[in-house]
């Protein structure tokens, strides 16, 4: 169910607004209503989190290597330093100190990336020169400064020029397609010839930096790795950090006239007791009331305990119905459950996610929260083994031992298809027709519920008309009376005398929404689509690691990298498409004739989440 909120205005004297704040924190029942801030308190606690934050990804990604970059240098190298000389902070430094260690992690990460920076930028050093060879690149500035410039060059293979009188040209090397070479004496460079600056030192040097900027990126990274101990230090720090740039945002957002300060929240109906309870202890003014029809209120979802485990699918996608709009956490976590089963298709899969379910439920802390996802995932493996078992499908396979008459009468090379597409139309038209029964139900008895009714009837039209263009039900004669009834309803009872000004568009545009509903009922046959070639790609695989005509010991090992392979791609696409397909039917199709906008504001009360 969606809780009753009440909205909160409440007043203090101006000079306790810190304490006030403190104890709505320790209250932790009112979600608040924050203005917009910049103030410094609050800049200042962002950029500590935002500091904290980037710290925790350098020690989760310490192992990997570390990419060149060309933007600016980081602002603890200055320019004109030379990278090389900076000192890199010893291990040791990084004590479980918080804030001390955030600004090391930093200084490291810069100093590798710099460092790195530097390496790439010798390696295409290296690359310009290498070219003219080795040299002393002092003697080039010692003869112009006798009057005997030396330049560098390069050109064509075949558009090498000759010296000008006085000079002297000299090849140093061709790759066949371009010549470097060297002008020594003073004369311009004819075309095609292409002058190259001179290097900044000799070919021995640069390789000996490069070497050195790539061997003190590795000795930083290895202190990052090291350093990966203090993450939950870390994790604590961000948490702490964020309750102080709540508790900044929440101090701004209070308003103040001369010597009284006051906020605005809201709080569930059923905490209003424990509100004025701490508004007594404190002496705080309030104003508790029941929210206007328009009012954006927040969303707070307290399923029973056993629907509990989907509003982490919720909070995962972050959609929220409406504080006006319906709790449709029930038709969500059984549709959803049997759209995940047809499009992974496969039981085998399905006891795959079921080991990894209750693997990762060892793997966390034994709180519902949690636990959550890994509940809702066994769920809908469970599900995925179910359908897995009715079609007999078993990582692609559909061994005979395991056959039944359900499998047997859904695998029909004939019929088979046809018969799961039916599942799907009447999967589509029974999620759609409970959304508008739904709506039928709330409305009664006010005559929109017959409105409802009708496009109920229209559903089941498009079932029917649906079935018959595919070839798998045929249309009865009687539902072009259900559809013509239907139609009159939605028209005689959609909307109010009073209402046809300002909605009477709607009406309007009644044939495309009537049309449209043939597209949703034929957008649930993706389950079959979509689950049907996730089947074939796993057989294709079979048949090609089981298809080589080698003795045993000779295949045994190609023909487990293709399946491992081929079902671990298949296995991903299935999740891919449960994200995609399982989540619109359910977000698009049902929630459009539901009336669901998914507009919501999730409940987030004001409390402490650091220790």
């Amino acid at each position: 169910m969606i809780v009753p909120m009440q909205h909160l205005t409440l007043l203090c004297v101006a000079e306790t607004r810190e304490q006030t704040l403190e104890a709505l924190r320790a209250l932790g029942i009112v979600h608040l209503t924050i203005e917009p801030t910049d103030s410094e308190r609050f800049r200042n606690a962002q950029q500590r989190l935002t500091a904290s934050q980037r710290a925790q990804r350098i020690l989760r990604n310490a192992h990997k290597p570390v990419a060149p970059t060309t933007g600016n240098r980081p602002e603890n190298v200055e320019n004109g330093t030379d990278i090389l000389s900076l000192p890199i902070p010893p291990a040791s430094s990084l004590v479980p100190d918080s804030e001390t260690t955030i600004q090391l992690i930093l200084t490291l990460a810069d100093r590798r990336q710099e460092l790195t920076n530097e390496a790439d930028r010798l390696v295409r050093e290296i690359r310009r020169v290498e070219p003219f060879g080795a040299f002393d690149i002092t003697l080039p500035p010692r003869l112009a400064e006798q009057g005997i410039p030396v330049t560098l060059f390069r050109t064509t293979a075949k558009a090498v020029p000759a010296a000008p009188d006085g000079t002297l040209i000299q090849r140093l090397s061709t790759d066949g397609k371009t010549t470097y070479a060297v002008l020594i004496g003073n004369a311009s460079l004819p075309a095609p010839c292409e002058a190259v600056p001179l290097p900044e030192m000799t070919l021995t040097d640069l390789r000996a930096r490069q070497a050195q900027a790539l061997r003190r990126a590795d000795e930083i990274g290895a202190t990052l790795k090291n350093a990966s101990v203090l993450s939950d230090e870390l994790i604590r720090t961000e948490a702490a950090l964020s309750d102080q740039c709540a508790f900044a945002a929440a101090t701004d957002s209070m308003r103040e006239q001369g010597p009284v300060a006051w906020l605005t929240g809201w709080c569930p109906a059923d905490t209003a007791d424990l509100l004025r309870k701490a508004a007594s202890e404190h002496a705080w003014g309030y104003l508790l009331r029941t929210p206007d029809a328009n009012e954006p209120a927040p969303t707070l979802l307290r399923p029973p305990r056993w629907l509990s485990p989907i509003q982490s699918l919720f909070n995962g996608l972050n959609i929220f119905p409406a504080y006006s709009e319906a709790d449709v956490s029930l038709p969500f976590f059984a549709f959803f459950s049997i759209f995940f089963a047809m499009l992974v298709g496969d039981g085998g899969y399905g006891l795959l996610i079921l080991a990894l379910a209750w693997w990762g439920r060892t793997k966390v802390k034994p709180i519902p929260a949690a636990r959550a996802p890994f509940t809702l995932l066994s769920v809908f493996a469970i599900a995925t083994v179910a359908w897995g078992a009715l079609t007999n499908t078993w990582f692609g396979f559909h061994p005979g031992l395991l056959d039944h008459p359900a499998s047997r009468w859904l695998g029909d090379s004939v019929n088979g298809d046809s018969r799961i597409m039916l599942i799907c139309f009447t999967l589509g038209v029974a999620h759609l027709s409970l959304a508008r029964l739904w709506n039928a139900a709330a409305l009664f008895p006010d005559t929109k519920f017959l409105a409802q009714i009708g496009w109920v009837g229209v559903i089941g039209f498009m079932y029917f008309f649906a079935g018959n263009v595919v070839g798998v039900l045929p249309l009865p004669g009687f539902m072009k009376i259900v559809l013509g009834v239907s139609i009159l309803l939605i028209v005689l009872f959609m909307l109010k005398r009073d209402e046809l000004k300002t909605s009477g568009v709607d009406l309007g545009m009644l044939p495309l929404t009537i049309i449209s509903c043939l597209g949703d009922i034929i957008s649930y046959v993706r389950l079959f689509a979509v689950g049907l070639a996730g089947v074939k790609v796993a057989e294709n695989f079979n048949a090609m690691a089981t298809g080589f005509a080698w003795p045993i010991y000779l295949k045994i090992i190609p023909m487990l990298l293709i399946l491992l392979l081929g079902h671990g791609l298949n296995f991903v696409m299935a999740g891919l498409s449960v994200l995609v397909h399982a989540v619109r039917l359910n977000t698009l199709e049902f929630s459009n004739h539901k009336g669901i906008t998914w507009s919501g504001i999730r409940f987030t009360p004001f409390r402490r989440n650091g220790t």
